[in-house]
């Protein structure tokens, strides 16, 4: 079963990868925009923000829960920062930044209690709901205002670049060196550590998690906690993309945007699946597809509906990995 699992990884892995280069080949061959090398360092930075809310999500995938707040967390994590910016109360950049991931871990540690020790039926639930407190917090702390201003110290990582004197990577993107980082940490933590195959365990089967003395509890608090601090660094690099804080913006796409980026890089609503390397492919997919869908002008309505139908695909690809992997499993179980 353990060779299947990780046959059924490596293949998955290869298909994303597969997918992305078709899809940057088609948009090369369509627009003569796509190659650039401006517009392939912005679509990394694009995709940074995707990529470290989608570490948190994946966690939470894996487990077999899901955070539908994250986007909504990184939100007001900036607008926690533009309220202490807007009320005069501080401008360092140290504080400000510890605010925000102390907010995001706070968010995160609440969803965890929501759902392990007040037993709500299923994040879906609680995490959907604190969305919409989130929308709602975002905008009062800063009496629905947009909120500029913020210190280079804070803005840094989201407009920071390699030189462009550097050959090559010259105009690379710190923030996305960052995420790169990250990724490689993560995985190396969810597959070499006691915690990280924990996290499977208790997603992948929940009874075996409890025969094992595994305290479920504590670790589904701890992934959407760190699902919280994830959306506070993406947070943190919004505001650098943008320079603002605006609560408004909670309502943005960004829950579904890395939903579709796990599922596509082989995670599973059912649980206990999931690499960092295909998630960060499948969030580079979302950020082609949106950047392609720009370069053509289409408008933003028709790039609703095919981000849409990319999330549905996503599903359906799913399902249909799910499918196969049991008939497998039963047809190697018949031959033993």
């Amino acid at each position: 079963m353990l060779k299947i699992k990780k046959n059924s990884n490596f293949t998955n892995l290869l298909g994303t990868l597969g997918a992305l280069l078709i899809l940057c080949i088609v948009l090369a061959f369509i627009t003569d925009k796509f190659l650039t090398q401006t517009n392939i360092m912005n679509i990394l930075k694009q995709t940074t923000v995707n990529a470290l809310i989608s570490t948190g999500m994946l966690i939470c995938l894996i487990t077999g829960g899901i955070d539908l707040s994250v986007g909504a967390n990184a939100i007001f994590c900036t607008c926690m920062m533009g309220m202490l910016i807007q009320n005069g109360t501080t401008a360092n950049p140290v504080v400000l930044i510890l605010v925000a991931l102390l907010s995001g871990s706070i968010i995160g540690f609440v969803n965890g209690i929501l759902l392990t020790r007040l037993h709500l039926p299923h994040p879906f639930v609680s995490t959907l709901g604190m969305k919409n407190v989130l929308w709602g917090l975002a905008l009062l702390v800063v009496n629905s205002q947009m909120v500029s201003g913020f210190p280079t110290g804070v803005t840094w990582l989201g407009v920071a670049t390699l030189k462009n004197s550097i050959p090559v990577i010259g105009g690379f993107p710190v923030s996305f060196i960052v995420v790169i980082i990250l990724f490689l940490i993560m995985g190396i933590f969810l597959t070499k550590t006691a915690l990280g195959r924990s996290i499977f365990c208790v997603g992948g089967n929940p009874e075996a998690a409890r025969l094992s003395g595994i305290r479920s509890a504590n670790v589904l608090t701890f992934c959407y906690t760190l699902s919280g601090i994830m959306a506070a660094l993406a947070g943190i690099v919004i505001v650098g993309r943008g320079g603002i804080a605006n609560g408004a913006n909670a309502t943005q796409p960004y829950d579904t945007d890395a939903i579709a980026a796990c599922i596509i890089g082989g995670a599973s609503f059912s649980g206990g699946k999931g690499t960092m390397a295909g998630t960060l492919i499948g969030a580079l997919i979302i950020t082609v597809i949106r950047n392609g869908l720009q370069l053509l002008s289409v408008s933003s309505a028709v790039q609703n509906i095919v981000i849409g139908l990319v999330i549905i695909f996503a599903v359906l690809i799913d399902v249909t990995r799910e499918r196969m992997e049991v008939n497998a499993r039963k047809a190697a179980t018949m031959n033993q």
